[in-house]
This record gives structure tokens, C-alpha cells and sequence, in this order.
């Protein structure tokens, strides 16, 4: 299960400059005053092969009683609960703060373990920079640039490696069961479909949003193949989570969604589709998960509104196009048969090996039929391709000028190689590697003419 980091800090101290350099993202709004993140925001966060969620917070006032202000320090105390570590981000153009103080004392309270990091420290001696911060008893302070990424990765992966978490054998990885993460809006039917497919009472199902507060894991057989069923608490939007129970659920999808080998989105098909059910769609392709979506409770609608609820599937979900769609009764056990067939089938495609010779030829035919755009005075040019991993699938394509190739162009080669490779239910990535050119280099140019 990927761990967890939260960022905390005063206000201004650079917490959304290192959310957005960890997630490699512009998730986090960063602007030169204080107060711009009120809400927790999540990540998926990548430094180098390890991967982590990351837990962006708004400015820490522990001793808030009222206001935005501790509405604020609500939702970073939530922060804390939820991470497995805690980066505590000072300023090291400003120095130590009162504030400063009393966020350290909070966060030794709490047990959980904590990276003091000292941020805006380029250009500046380590000393001179961490001497004001020992006096907060959290250990060794790290000088840190959260806007350059000095010292960024060495504050990782000391904030990992205490963890001590332990590594998966591939081996062993490849011979336990497929897990299969149902998720969701609240109330959608995720505990019932799961208790039907099983057989049994297994999770609450009960006919109130926010019943399940935690990723339930279920490990059942279906014609001789092991599963292990993930039931996760429905993800709200944010100005509808209250309860502090239930923002811990937040996190625990997500890594649901990180675990799954295969993830189940389920929509009601009485409701429309909303842009929390757009949201959580965007978190499974990021993590690159395969993919099919059940619409339940079909049986209670007539013709009008099942033809109106496939049409607006199709256009607020495009980017899912990808996957297949089912519609299914969780209550009746409607459609179970053909949506359970398509999991299979969506995992055999996440897993699937793709032949270098394969490749490389149906490259060529694609190239063949449709010419890539030319890009000033040259076009680009593809010569081989082959796969460069899976759960999803990447194929990694070489040649000249491919920074070049255009986005419809990406897609197009990319619907020829679904096409080709029956690769319905998961996301496929692309990726383009220019050879280098020896021309480019002035001092390699000249050897070349005295030679």
C-alpha cells in the first residue's frame, strides 16, 4: 500500500511549491501571500521508483477556536491522522516563529513521525540556516528548496526509509489473487454489489450515504480463480465532508485505487453523472488502473431514461472511452455475469505482452496509412517501438523529432494499437524517445571534419 506524507506548515512556508514539485503537477495553487490553501488536497507523488500520496494543507493555526481559521487547522489535523509521516515545512528566509513552537509541540503529541524541513534555503549554509530550528526537538532539520528542488529527493527518501515498509516480491506479486476496488459516489450500491457476488451479508450495505467508512478487503473464488474484493467508502465532494470519520475514507480509496489490479466505477443511473463521479474516473486513469464501469440500478428506469443515461455517459465521461460499459441491478444480480467477464478481460489487457516485432510492424502500417505532421522544416520520424511495462501497458516508440508529434496524433497511434492488440479496459501509455543527434553537438561536428 503506497504511504502516506502530509505537508504542514504556517502559512506561506512553501507547502503547495513542494505538493506540486512531489506530484509533479500544478494542482496546488502557489501565489506570493498567505491563506491560498484552505482545503486538503491529494496527490499521487513519485520520487524516482517510489511512489507515495501526497497531502497538501492550508496554512497550521492549532490554536484557532473559530473561523476560516480553524476550519482550516480541521482539515490539517485530518492531514496528520491519515499520513503515515508528517514533512513540518519552516522558512528559513524568516526563521523560527512562535507559531512555529506550537505546531511542533501539536505534532509530537500526535506520535506520528516527523521530517523537519527548512525551505528557501538555496544559496544558503546548512548551519546557518538549521541552527534557529534544533531548539523544536523534532532532530536534524533538512535545508530544502521546495521551488529549485535542492535537496528534495535526499528529504524523500529519509522520510521513507524510516518507514521501513517492506518490499514486494515480484514473484510473489504475480501469484496472489486480482483485486478488484469498487468505488464510488455514497450510496451507489458498492456494499450490495460486493455482498451479492459473494453471497452473503459480508459489508453493511444500508440505504444511507457514508455507511462504509473504510476499505474493506473480501477474498472470495469464482470458477476456480481467486479475487480479493475491495470495498471502499464513497468519495463526496469536498464541501460535503463533515465528519472527521469520514475524511479518513478519502485517503483509503485512493489507495484502494493504487492496490487494485482492476478497479470497478459504479454510477446510479438515477442520478446524473457529476463531476465527483468525473473526479474520481481522473484519480483511476492516473494511476493507470484497469477499468470497467457499472451503471446500477437499471431495472428501476424505462427506455427514455436508460437511452438518456447511455448519452450522457458517453459525453461527460469521454475520456473513458477506453473502457466498457455495463449496465446492472447490484440488488437483483442483474448483468454480474457479463461485468465480471469484462473485469477478466480488462485485467488479461493490463497484464497483456506486447511483441517488439508486433509493435514495430503495426507502428509502420499506422505511420503508412497517416503521416505524423510536419513540424517546421522536418516531419517525424518513428522507427521502432516496443513495450516498456505493464498494469498499464506503455509502449515506448523511437525515432527523430518525435517532441513534435501532436496530441491527435498520439491518439490515433494509440487507437491502432487497441485495435491491434485487443486492449479494451485499460489505459495504454505512449511514450517518445528521440534519438540523439551527433550533428547537434558543434565539438563533435568539428572531430568529424579533421577527421
Amino acid at each position: 500500500m503506497k504511504p502516506v506524507i502530509a505537508i504542514v506548515g504556517r502559512p506561506n512556508v512553501g507547502k503547495s511549491t513542494l505538493f506540486n514539485r512531489l506530484t509533479k503537477s500544478r494542482d496546488a495553487l502557489v501565489a506570493d501571500f498567505a491563506g491560498l490553501t484552505r482545503d486538503r488536497h491529494y496527490g499521487n507523488g513519485r520520487m524516482g521508483d517510489r511512489e507515495f500520496i501526497c497531502i497538501d494543507t492550508g496554512g497550521f493555526e492549532p490554536v484557532a477556536k473559530t473561523g476560516i481559521l480553524a476550519e482550516m487547522a480541521k482539515q490539517t489535523k485530518q492531514a496528520v491522522v491519515e499520513a503515515d509521516i508528517v514533512i513540518f515545512l519552516v522558512d528559513a528566509r524568516l526563521g523560527m516563529a512562535p507559531q512555529d513552537r506550537v505546531i511542533a509541540d501539536f505534532l509530537r503529541k500526535t506520535g506520528r513521525p516527523v521530517i523537519l524541513a527548512v525551505n528557501k534555503a538555496e544559496g544558503m549554509t546548512h548551519a546557518v540556516v538549521a541552527a534557529d530550528f534544533y531548539e523544536l526537538g523534532l532532530g536534524e532539520p533538512i535545508s530544502i528548496s521546495s521551488a529549485h528542488g535542492d535537496g528534495v529527493r535526499a528529504m524523500i527518501d529519509e522520510a521513507l526509509d524510516s518507514l521501513n515498509l517492506p518490499e514486494e516480491d515480484e514473484d510473489e506479486a504475480q501469484e496472489k489473487a486480482m483485486r478488484i476496488a469498487v468505488v464510488g459516489r455514497p450510496n451507489v450500491g458498492k456494499s450490495t454489489l460486493i455482498n451479492t457476488l459473494i453471497g452473503e451479508e459480508r459489508v453493511i450495505a444500508f440505504d444511507m450515504p457514508g455507511t462504509t467508512r473504510d476499505a474493506i478487503e473480501v477474498p472470495f473464488t469464482r470458477g476456480g480463480k481467486p479475487y480479493v474484493l475491495i470495498d471502499t467508502a464513497g468519495l463526496r465532494r469536498k464541501g460535503k465532508v463533515f465528519e472527521a470519520i469520514e475524511k479518513f475514507s478519502v485517503v483509503k480509496t485512493l489507495q484502494a485505487i493504487a492496490d487494485a489490479n482492476v478497479v470497478v466505477l459504479m454510477l446510479d443511473a438515477q442520478q446524473d453523472i457529476s463531476e465527483q463521479d468525473a473526479h474520481i474516473a481522473g484519480f483511476i486513469v492516473d494511476a493507470g488502473r484497469a477499468l470497467v464501469i457499472a451503471v446500477n440500478k437499471w431495472d428501476g428506469l424505462d427506455d427514455y431514461a436508460k437511452e438518456r443515461a447511455r448519452l450522457e455517459i458517453a459525453r461527460k465521461l469521454r475520456f473513458l472511452d477506453f473502457a466498457n460499459v455495463h449496465p446492472i441491478s447490484a440488488k437483483k444480480a442483474f448483468g454480474l455475469k457479463e461485468l465480471f467477464k469484462d473485469i477478466d478481460s480488462a485485467y488479461a489487457a493490463a497484464m497483456a505482452k506486447l511483441p517488439t516485432p508486433k509493435l514495430t510492424r503495426i507502428l509502420g502500417e499506422a505511420v503508412e496509412f497517416q503521416q505524423p505532421k510536419r513540424s517546421g522544416m522536418s516531419r517525424p520520424k518513428m522507427r521502432y517501438a516496443h513495450q516498456g511495462g505493464s498494469n498499464p501497458p506503455i509502449v515506448v516508440i523511437h525515432g527523430n523529432s518525435l517532441d513534435a508529434v501532436t496530441d491527435s496524433y498520439k491518439r490515433y497511434l494509440e487507437g491502432r494499437f487497441r485495435d491491434a492488440f485487443k486492449l479494451r479496459g485499460t489505459p495504454l501509455r505512449l511514450e517518445f524517445r528521440t534519438s540523439h543527434n551527433p550533428y547537434a553537438d558543434p565539438d563533435k561536428s568539428q572531430k568529424k571534419r579533421r577527421r
